[in-house]
Order: C-alpha cells, then structure tokens, then sequence
C-alpha cells in the first residue's frame, strides 16, 4: 500500500468498514481510502454495488463522490489494482457461491497437495535413477534462479507480473479486502458540516440544488441509491462555497439506465435504508420504485431548510432529519412509518417547535408546497428526479419575489 498511497489517520467507521486519509505517493494529493474487509458473501454483495455504482458515475458529475482507483488485497501486504471494465471474478462467484470462495478452495487445494506429495513419495521409489536426479537438478535450477532473480528485479515489473499470474494460475485468489480510493471531503458530512455553522439560507438553497443535481444525474444513469441521508452527504468546501457529494453507494442499485426510459417501473422489493429517511412504501415492505429516493430528499430537503433535528437512540449527536412526534412523551416517529400506518396523514410544514437554534426563516409558501408533493405516500404523484431541479428553482424564485412584495 506504501508504495502507492500512504494512510494518515482515520476518519470515519461504519458497520461494513472503514475511511482514512491518505496521501497519493506520486503526488501527495489528499485522497480518502476505504477498507472493506472480504469476510463474508453478503458483504461483498454490498461492497459490489458501491464498486459498479461508482465506476457508472466515476468522475462525471461535481455532486457525486469521485471513483479514482480501486485495489484487491490478495494478501497481508499484497495490492492488486482492478481494471475499470474488468469486474473481480472470485467476489463475483463468492456472492454467487454464498461461501467465501477462496477459504476453501485454499483448504481443498492444501488436502490435495498433501496426497499428491504422498503419492509421488510412494512412485518415486519406481523411478529411474538418472531421471531423479535430473529432476533434483532441474529443481534447484529453478530455486536458484529465483532467489536470485526476485531482488534483482525492478518493483514496477515484479508488481505486474505477480498480477498477471495471479490472473492466469489455476490456484485460489485470497480476496482479503477491497479498498476504494475516492476524492477526500474535507468538510465532513452534512450534519457536521451544517450544525457545526450559522444558518444561511443562501447555503441551505445551495445544498438543496446540489442534492436536486446529482439525484437526477444518478437517476439518469439508472441508478437508485435507496439511503440517502445526512451521512451520506459528504461536503468539499470552496472559497466560492460547499460543494456537495454524495457517497456510499452499497445499497444502491442499478438498473439499465431505466427500462423504457423511465426509471420509476424498475422495482425493488428489499427493504432497506434508514429509518428516518425512508419511504412509506418500504416502511410497509411494498415493492417500490426509485421514487423512494425522491421521499428521502424530501425528508433531508425540510430537516436542512427549517434546520430540524433530533437524537438517535443511545447517541448525543445531533442530526438533521424531520419527523412525527406520537403520544403523550412526544417519542419520535419516521414520517415513512406515520404514512404508511395512515396515509391521509397531514404534514404540518413549515414547523416551529422541532427547530434547533438559531432558527433559520422557514421556508416560503411555493417551497412547502414542493415539500408536500415529495412527502406524499403515493409515489407515482412525486416529482420525478429530472423535475426537481427546475421545480425547486421556481419555488424558490417564487417565494423570494413574494418576499420582496411583501
């Protein structure tokens, strides 16, 4: 890893992996690094579609994480780089297998090594004595011209050449680990980023666009990311403001660019993402659509405008995200889960009393509006990833002229 990247500290832990900082060798360009342990075939799965995901959209839009290389770790301080058409074919069978494919195959080949020893010890005795002994001499041939050879040559080649017989043999490839190394965002993400600041609400419109951006670029590629939220938000800051990314793809999916050209028909029927951002539809284990990303927005779009915040269970960090308070101790409630127990359930926005301080104005008429046609529990009556950009520029336009009028 040295000789290409070098790990300064880390900056981020989740349930699947970890996030360092690192340095280009070459370069010395801040980049972040992510190890994804290859221990099981679920995990992989995930770790498979963050990969696909992020070679689709690779450096092609300002408000997606940047792909820039990725590497399999075959061994303890063995890197193999991946070519970016060529997919990693024993993660591929793993998940397939269900079974992590080189642990046994390591184990078959070693039972099988064993008894060829044992049958060539007991055949040898038959062989002829001039060819046993050529056979020695052959033998320490090869030894010593490896001995020698390996120091002698130049690391560039050696790398290159382990890579392609690890390519060609017939043995197993040990898939310890795929690190992905991606652009480095030295703001944080968006809660950090956000809470750790004044509101603005110029920065909140810029966010909100930003968002409205790269959802429609990922749409258009036929790709639902399917748990957007805060976390996942990461922010560069600029001298001409925040530029935002999204990031972590593993439970995206992807689909071929839309079928039809219309990506609300492909369905999905797993159910996953985060609580607070998910959609109705998933909340009730319904088969859904990208439209499920358009509710996730909508959540993050009201928390980030009216600045709304609340605890997770057993955490003292603050996050943005809006949300239903239930019965007498006023316990938080998904809008996801409020819809889907009643879908005639009325959203009051904008609100008053889920607001942390200092409070932002909230947002106009026009805006709440859009808010309402992104947080309703029928998905085929929100806007599409491809209209929410100009949707949310004439709402904001809009309210900032009655503003002025007023």
């Amino acid at each position: 890893m040295e000789e290409l990247y070098t790990l300064e500290r880390e900056v981020g832990r989740g349930s699947y992996g970890v996030v360092f900082e690192g340095q280009m060798a070459k370069t010395g360009n801040v980049v972040a690094i992510k190890r994804l342990p290859c221990s099981n075939p679920e995990s992989i799965e995930l770790y498979l579609q963050e990969l696909w995901a992020m070679r689709a959209t690779a450096k092609n839009h300002v408000n997606v994480i940047a792909l820039h290389s990725c590497l399999l770790q075959t061994g303890p301080r063995s890197l193999k780089p991946l070519k970016s058409g060529k997919p990693p074919l024993r993660l591929v069978e793993t998940v397939l297998k269900g079974t992590v494919v080189g642990v046994q195959q390591d184990q078959r080949r070693r039972k099988d090594s064993s008894s060829n020893l044992r049958r060539t010890n007991s055949n040898s005795r038959l062989q002829d004595k001039t060819n046993t002994v050529q056979a020695r001499a052959k033998l320490q041939d090869l030894v010593k011209s490896h001995d020698c050879a390996t120091p002698q040559r130049p690391p560039s080649r050696g790398r290159k050449r382990s890579a392609q017989n690890e390519d060609e043999q017939d043995g197993p490839l040990r898939c310890l680990a795929l690190w992905l190394v991606m652009e480095y965002c030295d703001g944080g993400d968006l809660n950090h980023f956000l809470l750790s600041r004044p509101p603005d609400p110029q920065r909140d419109h810029s966010v909100v666009l930003q968002l409205c951006s790269a959802l429609a670029f990922l749409h258009s590629l036929g790709i639902t990311h399917r748990d957007l939220k805060p976390d996942n938000v990461l922010v560069c800051v600029t001298p001409k403001g925040p530029v935002i990314k999204v990031a972590d793809f593993g439970l995206s999916k992807m689909s071929e660019a839309a079928v039809n050209g219309d990506l609300t028909r492909q369905r999905f029927s797993s159910t996953c993402g985060s609580d607070f951002y998910m959609a109705p539809e998933v909340w009730g284990g319904l088969s859904y659509t990208a439209q499920a990303d358009i509710f996730s927005l909508g959540v993050l779009f009201w928390a980030v405008l009216e600045r709304i915040t609340f605890l997770e269970e057993g955490s003292t960090q603050e996050q943005l995200g809006a949300y239903v308070c239930k019965g007498r101790s006023g316990w938080l409630m998904p809008l996801g889960e409020a819809l889907w127990e009643n879908p005639e359930f009325q959203l009051c926005i904008p609100v008053k009393f889920k607001r942390a301080p200092p409070l932002p104005p909230p947002p106009g008429p026009a805006m709440c509006t859009l808010l309402l046609d992104m947080l309703t529990s029928d998905p085929d009556t929100r806007p599409t990833a491809d209209q929410l950009e100009s949707r949310v520029c004439s709402a904001l336009k809009e309210d900032s002229e009655g503003l002025r009028v007023a």
